[in-house]
């Protein structure tokens, strides 16, 4: 639920710390029903320290309690997503390592073991996140991380490619629910003027982590090959299994408990779990709520089950792959296309890294600018990054493959810079579904989940090897779902108005039904004007 275009907030602006709203919320229920009152002040402006990180702004109380938080959550979300990119990737690098001749992988068996991952993955996203909504994460998530690392582990002595299919399957089973279970957890814990920003850094995490993983894989097998009998390939399930354990062990410990769970993590104290559940309710954050066939119903048959997981398919299926490595490698075609040009392999493999800085520092600024000036609002970044990457598409599908090639390979370099609306669009899903805590658990994961599921099988099609470097259907593709995701959002922006209309529209009737005795009339005022408070902030930035 994006925040309203005005100057007041719910207790999560710079300034103002939310325990200073009058507040009556039932602490151990985790009830984000029970506010008496929202009281809507004036807020100082933020101060320049506040745009770089909005917790200077804030109290000295609920600085603190962020701090914590912040150090824990981030820290142990950032780590986590590196290894587990490193334990789904390194069954490549262990194939080109001795596997495939150890295990007799001459046929498709490399692509079988994928696809049994791919499998794992998809079926484990959605229970994992539901099991959130009962169970406190400080067990699940690490319990997740443990149970890969140890399959991770037991990869190592295997015999054959069968025991391999095995193990991939439950890897990619319990690697399932982290990424969709750290967004549905931020949710839970950050204000919209505070969550854009922190799921950008965990998602970057992950992409930068990419980067240095061929160094690890690397320097495991060089070094270890060979040592105490075992070939370097199983050392690098070994080594990548091994470093999962601690921080799994250590999350036991030092993982939070969500504030909607009513139970107060170790290192957090009364007061200030007190803070976080405050926070969270004037943010309209539920609680865990009972389950019934009518609540599933209610979710199966609203339009946010639809369109918001479809905003992040577009979005993720919508980006130009990188055909700069084959662009380059063209250049050595015999006979070369230009004449006396060639790259080598270091050539190819360096000159594409620009293009993954400069992404990810506007993707900084993407998450910065959206919590900070704009206030919380995700839409203006889903439309820009849409309209950006559109037109370097468009770019790169007309532009001639050889005649201006440093003009291309800047193009190239920029291409990426409309890319970062991923993490806002999960965001911005926490926030529209923030007042049930199932559906959002669902939604997170169901559009991580189908964007997958889209992800394995469009570019076998569109993305063919073949069409590269000039890739003209994967272009037009990317066309093509850059302005569906222009008209998606668009549509999101109006339901969301739509809704809210109604939604005063009712309260307004709700009001002048009841009886006229002046006692009555006041207490109803009242209590529909705190209701309609939190409705208006999800709806009215949105459009």
């Amino acid at each position: 639920m994006a925040h309203k275009n005005d100057d007041t907030r719910d207790g999560d602006t710079p300034g103002t710390s939310v325990s200073q709203l009058d507040s009556s919320i039932d602490v151990e229920s985790g009830d984000s029903t029970s506010i008496s009152a929202v009281q809507r002040q004036e807020q100082p402006a933020k101060s320049w320290k506040g745009y770089i990180w909005d917790t200077w702004d804030l109290p000295q109380d609920e600085r603190r309690m962020l701090f914590k938080v912040d150090a824990f959550i981030l820290t142990f979300a950032s780590i986590g997503y590196f290894l587990k990119n490193l334990d789904q990737t390194n069954v490549n690098n262990a194939f080109l390592s001795g596997m495939k001749e150890d295990l007799n992988m001459y046929g498709d068996e490399l692509v079988t073991s994928t696809s049994i991952w791919t499998v794992g993955y998809v079926i484990g996203q959605i229970p994992s996140n539901l099991l959130l909504t009962r169970v406190s994460p400080r067990w699940v998530i690490p319990s997740l991380e443990l149970l890969w690392g140890v399959a991770t582990i037991s990869t190592a002595p295997i015999k054959n490619y069968h025991a391999l299919y095995a193990l991939r399957f439950f890897v990619g089973f319990f690697e399932s629910g982290f990424y969709p279970g750290i967004h549905y957890i931020l949710g839970s814990w950050y204000t919209p003027r505070e969550l854009g920003k922190r799921a950008m850094i965990f998602w970057l995490a992950g992409s930068v982590g990419q980067m240095f993983s061929g160094f690890l894989q690397a320097a495991a097998y060089t070094n270890l090959s060979g040592v105490h009998g075992y070939a370097g390939w199983r050392w690098l399930f070994l080594i990548d299994g091994i470093i999962t354990l601690p921080l799994a062990v250590l999350g036991y410990f030092f993982f939070p408990n969500l504030p909607q769970g009513g139970e107060k993590t170790w290192w957090i104290t009364q007061e200030e779990h007190e803070l976080s559940v405050r926070r969270m309710a004037a943010s309209n954050r539920a609680g865990k709520q009972k389950w019934s066939k009518a609540k599933l119903r209610r979710i199966l048959l609203s339009w946010h089950a639809y369109l918001l997981p479809l905003l992040y398919i577009l979005w993720n299926q919508g980006a130009p792959q990188d055909a700069m490595g084959y662009w380059l490698k063209s250049f050595n075609a015999d006979p070369p296309p230009v004449p006396g040009k060639h790259f080598s392999v270091a050539d190819i493999n360096k000159l594409p890294l620009p293009t993954t800085g400069i992404f990810v520092v506007m993707a900084i600024a993407w998450g910065w600018l959206s919590d900070g000036p704009c206030r919380g609002a995700r839409w203006p970044f889903i439309h820009i990054g849409a309209v950006i990457t559109c037109a370097f598409a468009i770019v790169l599908r007309e532009m001639p493959l050889y005649e201006n090639i440093n003009g291309r390979m800047i193009v190239f370099w920029f291409s990426r810079i409309g890319g970062g609306a991923g993490p806002l669009i999960l965001s911005w899903i926490n926030e529209i579904c923030s007042d049930d805590t199932e559906k959002r658990a669902i939604l997170v994961a169901a559009a991580n989940d189908f964007a997958y599921v889209v992800g394995t099988v469009a570019p076998n099609f569109v993305w063919k090897t073949t069409d590269f470097p000039r890739a003209l259907k994967g272009y037009t593709w990317s066309i093509i779902l850059q302005c569906l995701l222009i008209v998606a959002t668009a549509t999101v922006q109006f339901l969301l108005w739509r809704d809210n209309k109604r939604a005063k529209a009712r309260n307004t009737t709700e009001v002048t039904s009841l009886p006229a005795s002046p006692e009555r009339t006041e207490e109803a005022l009242e209590e529909q004007s705190q209701k309609s408070a939190v409705t208006q902030e999800r709806g009215v930035n949105s459009q």
